[in-house]
């Protein structure tokens, strides 16, 4: 057995834990997430409104993706498609 799959054995307990909680408390953490973004735009004047935006969608959808990761389903896909290269 290699070093990665020692530490993924070790961490699924872990990375289960977390994604129950994201389950259990998603709404309390996008309320939280929501409160913080507006506070730090109050405070930033809206200068950076577009990047607390921008930055808020990603953390919800990272939650969303650990919240129903366990579900059996396929993750939400993300909600801009990759830069063509």
């Amino acid at each position: 057995m290699g070093l990665m799959d020692t530490l993924k054995a070790k961490l699924a307990p872990a990375k289960e834990k977390v994604s129950d909680l994201a389950q259990q408390h998603g709404d309390k953490i996008e309320h939280g997430l929501e409160k913080a973004a507006k506070a730090v735009d109050s405070r930033t004047k809206g200068k950076y409104s577009d990047k607390i935006e921008t930055g808020t969608g990603k953390a919800k959808e990272a939650l969303d993706r650990i919240a129903h990761k366990d579900d059996g389903g396929t993750p939400p896909p993300p909600a801009s498609p990759p830069p063509a290269t």
